[in-house]
């Protein structure tokens, strides 16, 4: 599958190319011809197909989850999920037999990554606000956490490691 990366990086070849002249008008139009056919792949570039099929299934769709006492047969609300009309989750909710634990809201960037998360407590104030950073590849980077009132508390950086097993 094509990377947005490597469509970005032939595009500034190419403006590179017009710029400085060095390319002949052949090497130019054939370099157009690369650009165009893959542009309309930019919009899918980083979302596999499997990816886009479980967003269809998802699209406007509200999970509840339920629990049941074994002995007692009571039941409780455990899990609220919301998904947006593009299928892309938008708030998760837990709860215990006593009412909300945690709420989170999840906002998207204009690539599709999810840029801001906003963790609500029990009593749905806001205790600690996500904010994420993207390697090319598209793999999660730095996750910045912030206090509800704006301030840098931590950060965590994800590091990949592949074995050849």
């Amino acid at each position: 599958m094509i990377n947005s990366c490597l469509l970005l990086l032939m595009w500034r070849k190419f403006c590179t190319f017009v710029v400085s002249n060095r390319a002949t008008m052949k090497q130019k139009y054939i370099y157009m011809f690369f650009l165009l056919m893959f542009l309309p792949l930019m919009v899918y570039a980083d979302v596999s197909p499997e990816t886009l099929a479980k967003r269809a299934k998802r699209k406007n769709l509200t999970i509840r989850e339920w629990n049941t006492d074994a002995k007692a047969k009571t039941r409780w609300l455990d899990h609220i999920t919301t998904y947006d009309s593009l299928g892309r989750k938008t708030e998760e909710i837990e709860y215990a037999t006593y009412g909300q634990v945690q709420r989170i809201t999840i906002e998207y960037n204009e690539e599709g990554f999810v840029s801001r998360e906003v963790v609500y407590n029990d009593k749905n104030k806001p205790v600690r606000i996500r904010k994420y950073e993207y390697n090319d590849n598209g793999t999660k980077k730095k996750q910045y956490n912030y206090l509800p009132n704006g301030k840098l508390y931590s950060v965590k950086v994800f590091e990949y490691a592949f074995s050849d097993d």
